[in-house]
């Protein structure tokens, strides 16, 4: 006679796979959704990148080709007719204004204004277009106003903070606050995070203003 332990292994081992064979019957359909999930989301990531890239290019393409005409009014209108949301929409916005400032300064003021109010583009493209707004606006808008304005741009931490000191000194000196404008550049030009090109332009008006740089 067998061994009644063995036996009862055996016995067992065969229920354990008569049990794996159910469950693989009964839930086998999951993981293979799982794994199908998986494979597909694989593919619809590749295929999202894919359609953003071409999406891009194309964008990219259409705004070259509309700034190839030569004519500004031919210009505007064919970034007008170029179709796009969101960040691209901003980048639109941008260029018409910038366009109009050749022709006609008060629909490109409009125009930044606009764009600096669409709550629908990204906060950036918004505070570049009030920013541009008050650089064009000299002469056009009223000093506090644009005073108002580059104060919250100059707020640390924003993305445009050192172009925005910049025109704070500008504006200081237009408004004969000759010491104030020299502070302001002076501080600027110690901070780390100012690009090469603004640092020569902050040396060239200091020393214009017969200011220190801080050079050696």
């Amino acid at each position: 006679m067998s061994n009644p332990e063995s036996f009862i292994d055996e016995v067992s081992e065969e229920l354990r796979r008569d049990r794996a064979v159910y469950y693989l019957r009964k839930y086998g359909w999951i993981a293979l959704l799982v794994v199908a999930l998986i494979v597909g989301g694989t593919a619809w990531n590749e295929w999202r990148k894919a359609s953003a890239q071409a999406s891009a290019e194309a964008f990219g393409e259409a705004v070259l080709g509309a700034l190839e005409n030569n004519d500004t009014d031919a210009r505007i209108a064919a970034l007008s007719e170029i179709e796009a949301t969101g960040a691209q929409q901003g980048v639109l916005q941008l260029l018409r204004a910038g366009e109009l400032l050749e022709t006609d300064r008060a629909a490109a003021l409009d125009a930044f204004q606009a764009a600096a109010e669409d709550t629908s583009l990204p906060d950036a493209y918004r505070q570049l277009a009030a920013l541009k707004r008050v650089m064009a606006g000299e002469g056009a808008l009223p000093l506090s106003e644009r005073q108002t304005v580059i104060a919250g741009l100059a707020q640390p931490g924003q993305p445009f903070r050192p172009l925005a000191l910049e025109q704070s000194a500008l504006l200081a000196l237009e408004a004969g606050e000759t010491e104030r404008a020299i502070e302001i550049l002076q501080d600027l030009l110690a901070q780390s995070d100012v690009s090469q090109a603004l640092r020569q332009r902050v040396t060239q008006l200091l020393t214009g203003l017969g200011a220190e740089t801080g050079a050696a």
